[in-house]
């Protein structure tokens, strides 16, 4: 069940969904986000890496910091909304759809100001992350995390701070 943010929509074609990509992304967009998105993992400049993600379409925020390979969504980066003063982790990985076999998935997400996303973490599409929130490494974050919480495990939920 995708999260009440997320749409599904049917498959374009009578084989799986993902196969019929390119309807509903157009080839030449997705070769431009891969490039761009490609480049800023491997980039060591959070400058440059900033600068390559907004030029997706994701909406990126001052001083936000990505670790080494942290990857946004390739078919709509547009999707992604992140606060000033964020840390996305060491191969964290925010997606904005999925493929199913009959239909897919897509969804904004949204990261608030100040959030630490820890290293291979995976945000899904149409999940809202809350200003100061904390995700721990290795995270499924499949539903809304408050402001100023921590979550952590497979799939993400509170932790409490003792």
């Amino acid at each position: 069940m995708p999260h009440p943010r997320a749409t599904e929509h049917p498959s374009s074609g009578p084989h799986n969904s993902l196969w019929h990509v390119y309807r509903d992304v157009g080839f030449f967009r997705v070769f431009w986000n891969t490039a761009w998105i490609l480049l800023a993992r491997w980039s060591p400049s959070q400058r440059i890496k900033r600068w390559m993600y907004r030029l997706t379409g994701a909406k990126v925020g001052r001083h936000v910091a990505f670790g080494f390979e942290a990857t946004l969504d390739i078919l709509y980066p547009q999707d992604i909304t992140i606060g000033d003063d964020s840390i996305v982790g060491y191969d964290a990985t925010i997606l904005c759809h999925g493929y199913m076999v009959d239909r897919y998935q897509r969804g904004p997400v949204t990261i608030g100001s100040g959030v630490s996303i820890g290293a291979k973490a995976l945000v899904l599409p149409g999940v809202t992350i809350g200003d100061g929130a904390t995700i721990g490494a290795m995270a499924l974050v499949n539903r809304d995390v408050p402001a100023g919480e921590f979550w952590a495990g497979v799939p993400a939920r509170r932790i409490d701070r003792t």
